[in-house]
C-alpha cells in the first residue's frame, strides 16, 4: 500500500519506465508485466483514496447531454413534458426536478439514477 505522495511518484516513474517497453504491456508471461500489473493496481488504489472523484452535478450532465443530442431549453421542455421556464430553472439550479421529471430526466436523456437523485 502506497502511503505518501513521494512513494506515489517513485511508482508512477517506474511505471513510465515499465510502459517504454510494448512485451511488459502484451507478454503475459513476462517479469515486467507482472510488476507493471502490482504496480498499477497500487496506484490505482492510491488515487481512489487521495483524490477521490466528486459526483457530477446533475446540471452539468443535463447540459452535457443536451449538447450531445442536440437539444435546446424548448426541446427539453417538450422532451420532458414541462414548461420552459421550469428547465430553466432547473438549468440555473433555482429548482430541483420532481420525483416524476427525474424519472423521465434519466430514462429519456439516459442518465443515471444516482446523479438525477443526487445518491
Amino acid at each position: 500500500m502506497i502511503q505518501t505522495e513521494k512513494e506515489y511518484k517513485a511508482l508512477l516513474n517506474r511505471i513510465e519506465t515499465l510502459l517504454e517497453n510494448p512485451d511488459n504491456i502484451e507478454n503475459t508471461e513476462a517479469t515486467d508485466y507482472i510488476e507493471l500489473n502490482v504496480l498499477s493496481d497500487l496506484v490505482a488504489d492510491y488515487e481512489e483514496r487521495t483524490y477521490p472523484l466528486a459526483k457530477p452535478k446533475l446540471v452539468e450532465v443535463i447540459k452535457l447531454r443536451m449538447a450531445e443530442m442536440g437539444l435546446n431549453q424548448k426541446r427539453l421542455s417538450e422532451l420532458l413534458g414541462v414548461s420552459t421556464s421550469r428547465v430553466s430553472e432547473y438549468l440555473n439550479g433555482k429548482s430541483e426536478p420532481t420525483l416524476k421529471v427525474a424519472r423521465e430526466i434519466s430514462l429519456k436523456m439516459g442518465i443515471d439514477a444516482s446523479i438525477v437523485l443526487g445518491v
